[in-house]
This record gives C-alpha cells, sequence and structure tokens, in this order.
C-alpha cells in the first residue's frame, strides 16, 4: 500500500512544484491557475504558502507517496472558514480520496476547525466523494472573479 506523507513545500524542489503546476490538465478544474510557472513564479509561490502558516498557523503541505512529490494540499483560511484544497499530479489523482480523508482526520482532531469548505470549480461534476462525505452545498461563490460551488463539512471539533 502506498504511504501518503506531508511535508512543507518549502523541501519541495523549485522545479518540481513548477514542472506540475505547469501540467496543461491541471488547468481544466483550476480557473485561478492561469500564466507561466517558472522558477521565480514557483519560489513566490512556495513563499506565500509558507507565509500563511506563519499567519494561521496551518496551510498547505507537499504530499508525498512513497516519499515522491505527488501534490500539494490543504488548509487555507478563507475569511472565517478553513478550505480544503487539493491539487494532485495526474498520476496521483487515485490517491485524491486517501489523501483527502488523512487531512480531514487532522482536521477532526484541530480544536482550531470546526467545518471545512470546499470550493469546487462547475467544471467539475462528479461530485458523489463530497456527499459520501458528509458535505453539503451552501451556494456559489466567486472568488478572485472565478465561480465555485461552495460546500461545508462539518468536522465535530469546537
Amino acid at each position: 500500500m502506498t504511504n501518503i506523507t506531508f511535508s512543507r513545500l518549502s523541501k519541495i524542489p523549485v522545479e518540481d512544484i513548477a514542472s506540475h503546476m505547469s501540467d496543461p490538465a491541471l488547468a481544466q478544474h483550476m480557473p485561478l491557475l492561469r500564466g507561466n510557472w517558472d522558477r521565480l513564479r514557483t519560489t513566490d509561490f512556495v513563499a506565500m504558502k509558507e507565509a500563511r502558516w506563519a499567519q494561521d498557523g496551518l496551510g498547505h503541505w507537499a504530499i508525498l507517496a512513497d516519499g515522491v512529490y505527488v501534490g500539494w494540499g490543504g488548509f487555507k483560511r478563507e475569511g472565517s472558514d478553513w478550505d480544503f484544497g487539493l491539487v494532485l499530479k495526474p498520476s496521483a489523482f487515485g490517491l485524491g480520496m486517501r489523501i483527502t480523508a488523512r487531512a480531514l482526520a487532522f482536521a477532526r482532531a484541530d480544536l482550531r476547525i470546526s467545518s471545512v469548505t470546499f470550493l469546487i470549480p462547475p467544471s467539475r461534476r462528479n461530485l458523489g466523494a463530497l456527499s459520501r462525505l458528509g458535505a453539503k452545498f451552501e451556494g456559489d461563490v466567486t472568488l478572485d472573479g472565478a465561480q465555485f460551488r461552495k460546500y461545508r463539512l462539518v468536522t465535530g471539533a469546537a
């Protein structure tokens, strides 16, 4: 079985993240993914993610499968919500539910997180996994000019 671990994005070679974020398959379901991912942009991206850790005490992790970088994801403060995002390499798409389950176990154990939101682009049609998790649709939202469907999962923390 594949061993899933979380690390900091700053521990991953910039070239690996830039290559991942430049994959055209990602743009299909990421309306905020724009432009070229060169070394400078990727370095700025990692610095921004690290700043979230310093500011909020939580952020996005690098995700490793058997020690190999397969993507990034985790929690980002959006107003009063903790939003969960996951961006995997296409070769790791099959690991999404296992990774999400592990991250949600983390959220349930963290007293700061009473619920988790998911912002899903309208291009995503198969939303059965969100229902199986128990997430409920809250409505449509616009973020940085892009439309998303907002779902919420109560974690039980309070």
